[in-house]
């Protein structure tokens, strides 16, 4: 983290000088808004988070509850999400307080006594092999205590309006505001009270129940699965060996998802319920948490559980929906109008718990989105950059629905169903990638240029994200991650991977870093003027020298931009990527990059989305022209 660009201060680094509209915020809402966030679940908090990074713009956040969420109902995170937080800056405080999943056990019924449960696998962890970041366990209202905090430190001030609830909208055709929002109070002093605000864009984020979508006839399609599960968070004595393991559980009397919980005591159970009767009234859904428990004893056995405590647990039956679409916009009219409303996490995709996708997805629709409404509403992009959100997000749905679906039907199997014990961990290994949340590849388009020059560096799909790697700092010798330097602060992210020759000396990179300074380039003519030099395009070097041989008063001056009041020098966007005493990878080799030098553009979600030779500056051009408006003046 970086600061003292605009002097010396002495408070907390992580809370952001106000400005904008975080400064004299209204603690009531306003009558027009340019964003209004409907409900504080993952997707609205990150939302906000990402939004008090634009201050420029007006973002209210409306949920019902009358404060935080005491409770999550998910708790499953995994690599992509930690990935996530480290953008925003809790990965470290948030990967201390969680459980760190290991290893995942399977086990079966024993053969020569079918009644009992033994071990039929011990498997390490998928997160192990494919990322530096864990697979979590933490509280759902943890998480959004994060991002609140993030929200809240921001520099547009984003806090939650508590109390207020979704009532109903309309979308004019004409007008600044043409969202028209009914709200109620629903706690406090103002309880019962309606009132109408007007917003430019609205988010629903507000649950499988969402009044938004209802509101503009989007529709869930998929059907709910005939199987039954009960959920709870116990605090138990047990001589279950394997209490503090995830573990999938098959028995001839069940199955049990068994996940610990963050704090070395608690632990969440999935219990298999069995087939759900078709009642019209869904009796199952009030199946008592004792007769759960009384089934988790069953399975389990020869091993028994004593619950002391019972901290939540609900009973729920498989579902998997995807919605229609997840903007206002009519089939067949995006190129005529562009959305005005849109569709988040549980309100236009549900699946079951037991893959953790719910929360971790939900979070990525925000952070595709987030980016996207402050280019917009800042002038940055233009408004058609808003239909690239569900034309991304919706296909990522559907993936999600399709794995959870087998997921699902692989955990609910009776034991005579299953002719290889060992199918589950297989399965869970062989998939890894996708419930870490790195499979998603977004297709080409005006956001993620063709491929003709992915071979230049094909360690970075384009449409995937950045996956990062350990270079050398060259400032201070200091091995870091690459792609940690990058916060979520909605900049784009352009990575130039020099050609051989040395720091200094005529090259294809300093052909290229001459034009990025010139007026000609994206850099210059998409920067407002008087902003920063950096304020919309964080533009870094990594040289193939080691990095005591890269003299840094000779890199080029786009590498080492001034920024601040003070017209300070920034000393950390310089990189070497041989080894040095503090790390053997050498990015070129690890992400099969040309030593020819190649051009990296990662857009501000963290999604690669063009590869281009250094000498390509007219490409690279077009391709934020595609995206990209003309500072107004």
């Amino acid at each position: 983290m970086q600061f003292h660009h605009h002097g010396y201060v002495s408070g907390d680094p992580r809370v952001q000088e106000a400005a904008g509209t975080g400064v004299d915020r209204p603690a009531d809402l306003p009558d027009e808004t340019d964003v209004l966030l409907v409900g504080s679940g993952p997707a609205g908090m990150l939302l906000a988070a990402q939004l008090s990074q634009f201050p420029q713009v007006s973002t209210r956040i409306i949920e019902r509850r009358e404060g935080r969420l005491p409770l999550g109902q998910a708790d499953g995170i995994q690599p992509r999400s930690v990935e996530t937080f480290q953008a925003f800056g809790f990965a470290e405080r948030i990967t201390a307080e969680a459980y760190n999943i290991a290893y995942m056990n399977f086990w079966g019924p024993d053969p020569e006594h079918p009644e009992n449960i033994v071990r039929t696998a011990r498997t390490e962890d998928y997160a192990f092999k494919i990322s530096e970041f864990p697979h979590l366990i933490v509280n759902q209202a943890r998480v959004l205590d994060y991002f609140a905090e993030a929200a809240a430190r921001g520099p547009g001030r984003i806090v939650p309006d508590y109390g207020v609830e979704f009532v109903g909208l309309t979308v004019h055709d004409e007008g600044e505001h043409p969202v028209e929002v009914r709200l109620r109070h629903v706690a406090g002093d103002r309880e019962g009270e309606e009132r109408t605000v007007r917003a430019r864009y609205v988010v629903g984020c507000d649950g499988a129940r969402s009044g938004v979508r209802e509101a503009i006839g989007r529709r869930h399609v998929g059907e709910l699965a005939r199987h039954a599960w009960g959920v709870m968070d116990v605090l138990v004595n047990t001589d279950f060996p394997d209490w503090r393991t995830k573990c999938a559980i098959n028995a001839e009397a069940g199955n049990i998802l068994h996940i610990p919980r963050e704090g070395g005591y608690l632990s969440r159970m999935y219990i298999d319920l069995g087939e759900s009767p078709e009642d019209a009234d869904r009796s199952i859904r009030r199946t008592p948490v004792e007769e759960i428990i009384a089934r988790a004893n069953e399975i389990l056995h020869p091993y028994s559980l004593d619950v002391q405590e019972v901290a939540w647990h609900s009973v729920y039956e498989v579902g998997h929906r995807v919605t229609d679409k997840f903007d206002d916009v009519p089939e067949g009219e995006e190129d005529s109008r562009t959305p005005r409303v849109f569709l988040t996490g549980d309100a236009c995709h549900t699946h079951s718990a037991k893959a953790g996708q719910g929360m971790n997805v939900s979070m990525q629709d925000g952070f595709n989105l987030g980016w996207k409404l402050g280019h917009v509403l800042t002038g940055l992009s233009p408004a058609s950059l808003l239909t690239t959100y569900s034309a991304e997000r919706q296909p990522v749905a559907q993936q999600l629905i399709d794995f959870d679906r087998e997921w699902s039907s692989l955990m609910a199997r009776k034991p005579e169903d299953i002719t290889d014990p060992s199918e589950l961990a297989t399965f869970y290994l062989g998939t890894a990638e996708f419930p870490s949340g790195f499979m998603t590849q977004y297709a080409a388009s005006d956001l993620v240029a063709d491929g003709e020059h992915q071979g230049l560096a094909e360690g970075f799909p384009l449409g995937k994200r950045f996956k990062s790697v350990e270079v050398v700092r060259v400032c201070d010798g200091n091995a870091v991650h690459l792609g940690h330097h990058a916060r979520a602060d909605g900049r784009w992210r352009v990575y130039a991977f020099a050609d051989a020759p040395a720091a200094g000396e005529p090259s294809a990179l300093a052909e290229w870093a001459e034009w990025a300074c010139s007026p000609a380039s994206p850099m210059s003519r998409y920067t407002p003027a008087g902003d920063d030099a950096d304020a919309v395009f964080d533009v870094k070097v990594v040289y193939q020298q080691p990095y005591e041989d890269v003299d840094i008063t000779r890199v080029p001056e786009v590498f080492r931009p001034r920024s601040g009041s003070l017209g300070l020098m920034d000393w950390e966007k310089v990189f070497a990527a041989p080894p040095s005493a503090w790390t053997d990878v050498d990015i070129f080799e690890e992400r099969s990059l040309s030593r020819d030098g190649v051009v990296v553009v990662v857009r501000p979600d963290q999604y690669v989305s063009a590869i281009l030779p250094l000498t390509a500056t007219q490409e690279l051009g077009a391709y934020f022209d595609a995206n990209m408006l003309a500072p107004r003046r």
